[in-house]
C-alpha cells in the first residue's frame, strides 16, 4: 500500500478535511496516475453529505480526473509513464454481461464500479476518488487525453462532457435539428457547446435573464425566458429535442408541450422527488420522455477525441484543495461558471 494525500468527507454534516489514503500498488494490468486536476461535480456534494443515503465514510469524492501516468503494470500495453490520461465516473465493470460486451459499461448489468464510494468488482474493496494526489486504475478504464487543450479545462469533460455528448450521439442530433437546453450549469453549458458544434439550432431555456449573454457566448442561437407570460405558448411544438439538465423539482409537462411530433425530451438531471407526467403529453404527439447516463469507455474516448478536434472544453474556475468546502456552497448557490476544478498541486 502507498499512503498519499487526499481530502475526505468524514460525516454528512462535517466539512471535507485532509485524509491519508492508502492506494494499492499497481498490479499487472494497472496504471498509476498522478492527478493534476479534478473537477467538482454535484454528485460529489450529494455523496459527501449522504444525500443519496449510501455514503461510506471517510469518502474521497472526485470523478473528473486528468493526470500523468507514473507507473504501469507489466501487462499494460496502451499506456506508458509520462502519458496524459483521464479517469471518469467508473473504474471497472463485470466485463461479461451484454452491455459490457457492447461497450456500454455504464449500464453494466452486474453493477459497474464507480470511481468513489463504491465497491471494486471483488465486492468488498471500497473505491476512493480524485480529490487525491494519485489513483490506480485498471488499464481498460483509463482514457487517453490530448495535450492540445488546457488540461484543467478538459477534466470536467470526464463527467459533464460525456453526460451530454452521449445522448446527443445516441439520438443522432445533427444539422437541421432544433434543440433546447434547460438549465445553464455544468451540464447545460456543455450541452450548448456540443449541440451547436454538431450543427443543431440551439435555444437556451432559462428562468434568469442574466444568463442570456453567457448562452450566446457558449454557442446558443436563441434565448427564451420561461418566466415570461407567453414564452411557453409561443414555443409549443417547436423542438426536435430538449435536453433537461435541471436537478430541482420542476414540471416536465410544460416542456413536453414544446416538442414537435416524435420529439424527444432527454433527462440528465435527477430531481429529489418523483415527477408527475400527463400521458396525453406523450400520446397526442408521439413524444418520448427518456433518460441518459454517461457513456461507456469507447464513447468517452470518442468524446475526448471529438473535443480535441473541435477545440471544446469546459468553462472552469480553478480552486485550491483547501477551498473545496467554499466551492461546495458556491455550487449549491449557482455561483460558478460553470465548473470548479481543483489544482491538485495545492493539496
Amino acid at each position: 500500500m502507498k499512503s498519499i494525500k487526499s481530502y475526505a468527507a468524514y460525516a454528512a454534516e462535517k466539512p471535507l478535511a485532509p485524509y491519508a489514503l492508502d492506494r494499492r500498488e499497481p498490479g499487472a494490468k494497472d496504471v498509476e496516475i498522478e492527478i493534476l486536476f479534478c473537477g467538482v461535480c454535484h454528485s460529489d456534494i450529494h455523496t459527501a453529505r449522504n444525500e443519496w443515503g449510501a455514503t461510506q465514510y471517510p469518502a474521497v469524492p472526485g470523478h473528473e480526473i486528468v493526470g500523468k501516468v507514473t507507473r504501469v503494470g507489466e501487462s499494460v500495453t496502451k499506456f506508458k509513464a509520462g502519458d496524459t490520461v483521464g479517469v471518469g465516473c467508473f473504474v471497472d465493470s463485470c466485463g461479461h454481461c451484454d452491455n459490457c460486451k457492447d461497450h456500454q459499461e455504464q449500464y453494466c448489468e452486474n453493477g459497474n464500479t464507480q470511481t468513489y464510494n463504491a465497491l471494486e468488482q471483488d465486492k468488498k474493496t471500497l473505491t476512493y476518488g480524485g480529490y487525491s494526489t494519485h489513483i490506480v486504475v485498471t488499464e481498460g478504464f483509463v482514457l487517453s487525453v490530448s495535450d492540445k487543450l488546457p488540461l484543467e479545462k478538459v477534466a470536467p469533460l470526464l463527467c459533464a462532457g460525456i453526460t451530454t455528448y452521449s445522448p446527443l450521439r445516441h439520438w443522432g442530433v445533427k444539422a437541421g435539428h432544433k434543440l433546447a437546453v434547460v438549465g445553464l450549469g455544468g451540464l447545460g453549458h456543455m450541452a450548448v457547446k456540443l449541440a451547436a458544434s454538431m450543427g443543431a439550432e440551439v435555444t437556451m431555456l432559462s428562468r434568469s435573464p442574466k444568463k442570456e449573454k453567457d448562452a450566446a457566448e457558449l454557442g446558443a442561437h436563441h434565448f427564451k425566458l420561461t418566466t415570461e407570460k407567453d414564452t411557453m405558448k409561443e414555443l409549443a411544438n417547436t423542438f426536435d429535442f430538449i435536453i433537461d439538465t435541471v436537478s430541482a423539482e420542476h414540471d416536465y409537462n410544460e416542456y413536453l408541450a414544446l416538442l414537435k411530433t416524435n420529439g424527444v425530451m432527454i433527462l440528465l438531471g435527477v430531481p429529489p422527488v418523483p415527477a408527475t407526467v400527463a400521458p396525453g403529453q406523450l400520446i397526442f404527439g408521439r413524444r418520448s420522455l427518456v433518460g441518459s447516463l454517461v457513456g461507456g469507455i469507447k464513447e468517452t474516448q470518442e468524446m475526448l477525441d471529438y473535443c480535441a478536434e473541435h477545440n471544446i472544453t469546459s468553462d472552469v474556475e480553478m480552486i485550491r484543495m483547501d477551498q473545496i468546502n467554499e466551492a461546495y456552497e458556491r455550487t449549491l448557490a449557482g455561483d460558478v461558471h460553470y465548473r470548479f476544478v481543483i489544482d491538485m498541486a495545492t493539496i
